[in-house]
């Protein structure tokens, strides 16, 4: 049965809107069938139009519903179901559906269907107008096919360990990509192309060969606009830069108050007098203003052969200018004659080595864990757990969704072109793959969901959430404006659904997904292994599930932008924030060394290269702003209403933000929300 345009009298338009997503269109013939709220329904309508190559990606296209194929709908009547299916007619049959609008003409109201799934041939597809309810409040003969699309969708969501088989306590991932995970805007995304590109386009490649004659010759090497200097690169030997880096930078979130000094670290008096202020040790922590990064992890770790990975410790002052600087490095965590301890009285370019030897460590921390490991990998196991237990049709489905846009999509690309065998980690860094592996599965045995997940309680247990303390903290300063919107984002919204906690508790799709979480690694029965989820997966208060969606929504958003887009900032002038260091680090705090030592310990021009190229793509934005969502699954009127005050309360932050920097040297835009993406897709 065929719809035309034209002259042909009609009640009711169809409006489909196919994705934009790559192979999202059709040839095959798709038909539909109204249903309205008195129980009757339309003949099935084959959705065609004469002479009009239909359902193109990005299209939307607009059939006029004839009189004759409207069956014993009222004229009058609101269609309150649609059932629609597609058959395999052609090569290109796949289909990619968004929404489908129905418009009752005589009324002019509008009903709408979000789909927002990938169609399959010759399955019927039933979805209900705004199609949002708890499981427990669908439609009687809604809930049989709900339940069958969760488990049809297990089939494909099957889960994983990427990680080589000597590290079982990594993070779950998903076996093969989904068809609904591929890459939104290009089909042939890859991240060597675009390095390479990026190269070629600079004309840097030509020049960048051999070894560093001086310090001054690294900084030409910069070809803009696809490369620029770095501002760092003019700070790279500034105490104060270096202070900067723990607070408002891509590592943010190892420094903690310290309130003692560890045995390991015997700094005294006598060593830090002239440092702190006129202030002894103990004044100084009595007035919260020495902090401590402690890397103990990176201890025992797997390096590239003859690389050598610190493990160091370093304390840092607050000064009567409110500035944040290192006093104290301790490159390894057990003390001794080689190990000593470095301080700013150290000879000029020792103490530099001695910073770019710490920022070294620190970078191998930040890639594996802040980055990858805590934001990248361990958001995929939340997206793989919503995918396998909510229906699109669960409101914790719908305010989840646009937050892992295309993540399991990037981080396939990063396990296969990053991390494996002879990649950019094994090239770049000092403890290479296997090194990184081994961090992140290390981590993972500690890595809490209410602690180190959820903002406040991390500032907490490191003694930063006072905001007075460690003035300087902008990364803090700023996020916790971001967490506490975004908190009361998903507490009005889930206020809208959960009025009691009965309907958590009786929510089966809800607990299924939460103790998913919780549940051991297994691969065929399901379990992601997360620590620290509320209830221990069995939630009975809408609090409960709101620390859940909150966290998964700031880390995807919030957490990764300030961890990523950094990047280049950092790691774009070598001696700045060094990801690998050749030779030796210092073991004399009394050596004066040379800039012969210094450029001896750097990367040759081909390796700062690549990871100048690998820092600038990573560090480019290409998806909306944090609020502004590619995909718009809330459709229901008091909820959009929800989403419109985030969107308002994110642009007062921005504002903020924005007034901040007026202030701030060097700026922190990072989470300005103007640059902050919705997810995690590069």
């Amino acid at each position: 049965m065929f719809s035309f345009f034209g002259l042909v009298e009609s009640d009711y338009i169809v409006e489909v809107k196919t994705g934009d997503t790559i192979g999202a269109g059709t040839n095959a013939n798709v038909s539909i069938i109204l249903y309205d709220d008195k129980g009757e329904s339309s003949s099935a309508i084959r959705l065609d139009q004469i002479m009009t190559n239909n359902f193109e990606r990005g299209s939307k296209d607009v059939f006029q519903i004839s009189k004759s194929y409207t069956g014993s709908l009222k004229k009058e009547g609101r269609i309150k179901r649609i059932e629609f299916w597609r058959d395999d007619h052609c090569s290109s049959s796949d289909w990619y559906v968004e929404r489908i609008v129905v418009q009752n003409k005589a009324t002019k109201s509008l009903f709408v269907f979000p789909v927002y799934r990938w169609v399959n041939a010759n399955y019927r597809y039933k979805i209900k107008h705004l199609d949002t309810a708890l499981p427990q409040h669908e439609d009687e003969d809604l809930k049989e096919p709900r339940k069958q699309y969760i488990a049809d969708k297990r089939k494909y969501y099957i889960l994983d360990q990427k990680f080589p088989k000597e590290y079982p306590d990594g993070p779950v991932q998903v076996k093969t990509l989904p068809a609904d995970e591929m890459f939104s805007f290009n089909d042939k995304f890859c991240l060597s192309t675009l390095i390479l590109g990026l190269k070629v386009s600079s004309k840097i490649i030509n020049y960048a060969h051999g070894d560093w004659k001086s310090i001054g010759d690294i900084a030409s090497i910069y070809s803009p606009p696809a490369f620029p200097k770095p501002d760092k690169a003019s700070l790279w030997t500034d105490d104060l830069n270096f202070g900067r880096q723990r607070v408002a930078s891509v590592n943010h979130s190892v420094i903690a108050l310290a309130t003692s000094i560890p045995e390991k670290f015997p700094v005294t008096d006598a060593l830090l007098a002239p440092l702190l202020g006129g202030l002894t040790l103990q004044q100084a922590l009595d007035k919260k203003r020495l902090f401590i990064c402690d890397f103990q992890i990176l201890e025992g770790l797997p390096t590239l052969k003859d690389r050598v990975l610190c493990a160091p410790i370093g304390l840092f002052f607050v000064d009567m200018a409110e500035q944040l600087r290192p006093i104290a490095i301790q490159l390894f965590q057990k003390p001794g004659a080689e190990n000593p301890i470095f301080t700013p009285r150290s000879p000029s370019l020792t103490w530099t080595m001695v910073k770019m030897w710490f920022n070294n460590a620190d970078s191998a921390y930040h890639q594996a864990l802040t980055h990858l490991g805590f934001t990248h990998l361990l958001m995929e196991s939340f997206c793989l757990a919503t995918q396998r237990n909510l229906s699109h049709s669960h409101p914790v489905y719908k305010i989840l969704a646009p937050h892992f846009l295309n993540l399991i999509a990037i981080n396939s690309l990063a396990v296969s072109e990053l991390i494996s065998e002879g990649g950019w980690v094994d090239k770049a860094m000092n403890y290479g793959n296997q090194g990184m592996y081994a961090l992140v599965a290390k981590a993972y045995k500690h890595w809490r969901l209410d602690v180190d997940g959820t903002l406040p309680e991390d500032l907490k247990r490191r003694g930063l959430d006072d905001l007075n303390v460690l003035p300087g903290y902008h990364y803090r300063n700023d996020a916790i404006l971001l967490y506490n919107a975004i908190d009361k984002y998903v507490r009005d919204y889930l206020a809208i659904y959960y009025s009691t906690p009965e309907l958590v508790i009786g929510d089966f799709e809800l607990q299924n997904w939460a103790q998913e979480l919780v549940k051991e690694r297994n691969f065929a029965e399901g379990g992601m292994g997360i620590m620290g989820i509320p209830g221990n997966g069995a939630l009975s208060t809408v609090e409960q599930v709101q620390q859940i969606v909150t966290s998964t929504i700031f880390i995807c958003s919030v957490g990764h932008a300030a961890t990523n887009f950094p990047q280049y900032d950092e790691y774009g002038f070598p001696p700045n924030y060094p990801a690998t260091l050749v030779e030796q680090p210092p073991k004399d705090a009394k050596e004066v060394m040379t800039e012969k030592q210094v450029l001896a310990c750097l990367p040759n021009k081909e390796m700062t290269l690549e990871i100048m190229t690998m820092t600038k793509v990573l560090s480019t934005k290409g998806t909306k702003s944090l609020g502004d969502f590619e995909v718009q699954h809330i459709v229901e009127p008091q909820a959009q209403a929800v989403v419109d005050r985030f969107k308002q309360d994110i642009a007062e932050i921005s504002k903020i933000i924005k007034e901040r920097n007026e202030s701030r040297f060097p700026k922190y835009k990072y989470l300005d929300p103007e640059y902050i993406p919705n997810s995690i897709s590069i």
